[in-house]
């Protein structure tokens, strides 16, 4: 080595440190890639089907992509206020959150349709609207405007048409009652003279205790049990009229998921289909069980009468209609969906059996 000549000398070093800033970059880019990404939920994570998906979306991630990428969920609060996940995200305050849309529709009016649309899509109709009809596309380049890219991460099926202290049998009975209710219900019923007023789920159960509200929708009866709402409101009214679809999404920052590497997005779009359809079969195992114990817990389970039901229908169109007089985006979107429910029908009306068989 001592009569190496200086050439081959200078040729080794500049291998070795070649090979060493290689590693280096490597190393760098690794670290890079992978994802730690703090997720606030909009809903208790312990509220199962509804809140809990993305604890589910977060483990199977973790699992999949050998720990590249985490998610830490965060509960409703914790970070920003639970209506403001989305605006969180819009401006980097977040990299990504877990929501509902329809907390949105303030600012974003047709957002609220790809959270939940009354007298609307079952949620595999959704589904099937969103992945194969228009509904992903509409409602990325909906959410591009604002620097947010949504991900389908959760359905599950129809709300209960609410809990109320009093019995309610006709259009009469909302005037002057005092309900929480979110989404685009809650403008139908702003129309038939109720007062409306949208509050997080957590606030729901002092608000009817101490009377703030007399009436509240929120979820699926077996979500609504954890809630306590059973213990002052003793009448569940069927069937969710408002709100026949539940969907929430994953939203990340625009800027954020357009940087991502397409295996990461590709892992993330994968781990979202997988939470959305077992939200969707956890949400139908459990219900029957909680309505069977309705009677232990004094609770009465109710239907709506099929003239109070015609009604909602009829201000519901209204409603919609001055909606998209409104907002460009918000009547093409409902454009989709009406269209595409019309085509479904052909396969729904013979394909399965009759409800009342």
């Amino acid at each position: 080595m001592r009569n190496m000549s200086a050439k081959v000398k200078t040729t080794l070093s500049a291998t070795v440190l070649g090979t060493l800033i290689t590693a280096a970059t490597v190393s760098t880019a690794t670290a890079e890639e992978k994802i730690r990404w703090k997720v606030q939920a909009v809903f208790g994570t312990h509220l199962p089907a509804l809140g809990d998906p993305i604890n589910l979306v977060s483990e199977q991630i973790k699992a999949a992509s050998g720990g590249d990428i985490q998610f830490k969920v965060y509960e409703p609060g914790k970070i920003v206020p639970p209506f403001g996940i989305t605006e969180a995200i819009k401006n980097k305050q977040l990299s990504a959150g877990y929501t509902w849309l329809g907390y949105d529709q303030g600012k974003v009016p047709a957002a609220a349709l790809l959270a939940a649309v009354p007298f609307g899509m079952e949620p595999w109709e959704y589904a099937a609207w969103w992945y194969d009809g228009e509904g992903q596309k509409l409602a990325e380049d909906l959410y591009a405007k604002h620097n947010v890219h949504p991900v389908l991460c959760s359905v599950i099926g129809p709300e209960t048409a609410g809990w109320f202290k009093e019995e309610i049998t006709s259009i009469d009975d909302f005037k002057g009652l005092k309900i929480r209710f979110a989404g685009l219900g809650g403008k139908v019923l702003q129309e038939a003279g109720a007062s409306v007023t949208v509050i997080p789920g957590g606030e729901i159960f002092p608000a009817l205790e101490k009377g703030a509200i007399d009436a509240s929708e929120f979820s699926m009866p077996a979500i609504d049990q954890k809630m306590g709402f059973h213990k002052i409101a003793k009448n569940n009214y069927f069937p969710g009229w408002h709100q026949t679809f539940t969907a929430s999404h994953l939203v990340i920052n625009n800027d954020v998921w357009k940087s991502l590497s397409d295996d990461k997005r590709a892992l993330i779009d994968m781990a979202c289909t997988a939470g959305t359809f077992r939200a969707l079969t956890r949400g139908e195992a459990l219900q029957g069980k909680i309505i069977a114990g309705f009677p232990d817990k004094g609770v009465t389970a109710r239907k709506l009468n099929p003239e109070l039901l015609k009604e909602l229908k009829a201000i519901t169109d209204t409603v919609m209609t001055e909606q998209a007089k409104k907002d460009e985006d918000f009547a093409k979107i409902y454009a989709s969906q009406q269209a595409f429910m019309k085509e479904y029908k052909n396969w729904k009306r013979l394909a399965y059996l009759p409800r009342d068989f």
